[in-house]
């Protein structure tokens, strides 16, 4: 069989239950739900991290975020360091096979020079590199009455890394779609396959979406009705790509993914009215944990993968996954050599193609003071956290996650030697990890200053 072409599909802060496909009822994400219906959903799907840059890094890259050079939320002004040029991506992996490459949407990996999608295996890219980004205006806001130099409001939307002004005004959603679709169009007609990675930043704050989605969902909570909007432009963005695959004849060679970056934001930013109090307008289903803990709900995202060529449609799979892997996924399946690359991740085409057994290992997070690890049905979180910048409300906090999937019930004192060895598994890994942060990778970023989310 010919090399297939690409596409990834991410979505920015958008909750496990926020797709029908995954149970929600209040909006449907029809042309989402058909690619999950033409190949396999992913019911423990994984982000390597409860926050942006470093998914995004794990995704690209195969590895574990620290491991990738990027393990906290990367600032936003226009020297800030980001993703380490020495770290091979999934563009520049594929490129090596032969692949024309794209990005359309949030890169959030590095702004500095060396730091930006031209500098990891990129061809075209149109987008922005900050964090977030006003829909309409493509302004970035973020942080500006923090105090912070380099933190004032900075425009940041750019073609090819140059910086456009042209598409001021127009919903940033459409124009990501629109954006992909031509791009599409234009490679069905090479004689490469092609890589596209599409980075919608809905439903990311500011909670914006046009008119003729908003009254789509006249009948729900202004929370709900928002979010419905914007992850239902989504959804629309997704099914004009797929059906301009169909169009140039190229959709059962097509590999496509589609997961979120994290967890859904509580923010209160999210409200743009001024309040404070926490919002909650993505839906985590029965999970526990939201953005920026290690809790099921942080990193249990929506994940699924249709190549219709090589994976049976209808499959649900309940096996742990995650972003790492699909780097190895798609470089084998692309035809190249995995063994070149330092990687985490695993192949997953034999299970999702083929229906062998997923290999036994352990999954491991870590996000400032917190770590967790899972082991078959077992995870364990140490020193997690629900709400920022409070203490966690136990130390440690073992769940049978085949049994309590919301992580209800704490077992840490009923499988005490359980515990034990986990937690010591899980902080082994974390001092290993610490230790190559500090040699390999905190030189790298030596003056970057300030976070945004």
């Amino acid at each position: 069989m010919s090399q297939p072409n690409i596409i990834i599909f991410i979505t920015d802060d958008q909750g496990y239950g926020d797709l029908s496909c995954m149970g929600n009822t209040d909006f449907a994400t029809p042309h989402i739900d058909g690619l999950a219906a033409s190949g396999a959903r992913f019911t423990n799907w994984y982000s390597n991290s409860p926050v942006c840059s470093p998914s995004r890094a794990a995704l690209l890259t195969g590895r574990y975020p620290g491991h990738a050079g990027v393990r906290s939320i990367l600032a936003g002004h226009r020297t800030a360091t980001g993703l380490p040029q020495q770290t091979p991506t999934l563009a520049t992996a594929l490129k090596a096979c032969g692949y024309r490459t794209a990005l359309f949407g949030k890169w959030h990996l590095g702004l500095a020079e060396g730091s930006r999608p031209t500098d990891h295996g990129f061809d075209e890219t149109f987008g922005f590199m900050a964090g977030c980004v006003d829909y309409y205006s493509h302004i970035f806001y973020w942080g500006m009455n923090t105090g912070w130099p380099g933190h004032n409001p900075t425009h940041d939307l750019w073609h090819n890394n140059r910086e456009t002004w042209e598409h001021n005004g127009r919903y940033l959603t459409e124009l990501i779609t629109e954006k992909a679709v031509a791009y599409v169009r234009d490679a069905a007609a090479q004689p490469q396959p092609f890589f596209t990675y599409v980075a919608y930043n809905a439903p990311h704050y500011p909670m914006h979406a046009p008119q003729e989605y908003m009254r789509r969902f006249a009948h729900l909570p202004w929370d709900r009705q928002v979010m419905a909007a914007m992850i239902s432009a989504v959804d629309d963005g997704v099914g004009a790509i797929v059906a301009e695959l169909e169009a140039q004849g190229i959709r059962d060679n097509t590999l496509i993914f589609f997961m979120s970056d994290n967890g859904p934001s509580r923010e209160s930013r999210n409200w743009l009215d001024g309040r404070p109090d926490p919002y909650y307008g993505g839906s985590c289903a029965q999970l526990k944990g939201h953005k920026f803990s290690l809790f099921e709900g942080g990193i249990r995202v929506p994940g699924l993968m249709s190549w219709p060529a090589s994976i049976p449609s209808g499959q649900v799979i309940d096996a742990p996954m995650a972003a790492m892997d699909i780097f190895p996924t798609f470089v084998r399946a692309a035809g190249g050599e995995v063994g070149a690359y330092a990687v985490d991740g695993i192949d997953l085409m034999p299970v999702i193609a083929a229906g062998a057994p997923l290999p036994e290992r352990d999954l491991f997070w870590e996000m400032d003071g917190q770590t967790a690890m899972r082991r078959g049905p077992w995870k364990l979180v140490l020193e997690g956290q629900l709400v920022e910048q409070e203490p966690p409300a136990d130390p440690v906090w073992l769940s049978h996650l085949a049994q309590d999937g919301g992580e209800r019930t704490n077992l840490s004192r009923q499988q005490a030697q359980l515990t034990e060895e986990l937690s010591a598994a899980a902080r082994t890994w974390r001092t290993a990890l610490e230790r190559r942060w500090e040699t390999e990778w905190l030189p790298h970023h030596a003056g970057l200053t300030g976070k945004v989310a």
